[in-house]
Order: structure tokens, then sequence, then C-alpha cells
């Protein structure tokens, strides 16, 4: 019995665990490739819109094919007329 509850508690951890970084992933690339933490945006709708304008430009490039989102963003901002 003892062991039933270690494995139920080890699955609801596990749970827990997925369910965190599902939800902290998107957030996770756009810190990493965006600086996001970084931004000085804090008040009024500016930090939700700048998530919105790099969620598009993420997007985009994973609609155009680009699997390094990072690599993307370099290579279109080599050339104006690209984006």
């Amino acid at each position: 019995m003892h062991i039933r509850i270690q494995e139920q508690a080890a699955a609801q951890l596990a749970r827990f665990v997925r369910d965190h970084w599902r939800n902290e992933a998107p957030r996770h690339g756009r810190d990493t490739t965006f600086a996001e933490d970084a931004s000085q945006l804090r008040t009024g709708n500016a930090p939700r819109a700048m998530a919105t304008w790099r969620n598009l430009a993420i997007g985009a490039l994973r609609a155009a094919g680009v699997k390094n989102v990072a690599a993307g963003l370099r290579a279109n901002a080599r050339d104006p007329h690209r984006p």
C-alpha cells in the first residue's frame, strides 16, 4: 500500500511538472529569443501588445517553415525587403 501512495505521488508530481512546462514553454521561447524579461514595458497594454507582436513574428516564421526562430530573425534582419 505504501508503494502505491508513492507511485501516485510520483505521477502527480510528473503531471505538475509537465503542466508547468506546457504553460512556460512559449514564454521561455519569447524570453530567450526576444529578451522579454529585460523589457522595460511594464504598464498599460504595452506588455501584452509586445507579447502579441512577438507571437505574431514567431508564428509567421513557423508558417514559413523556419525551425530556429532566432536564426530566422537574424536572416530576415539582414534583408529589409524580406519581412
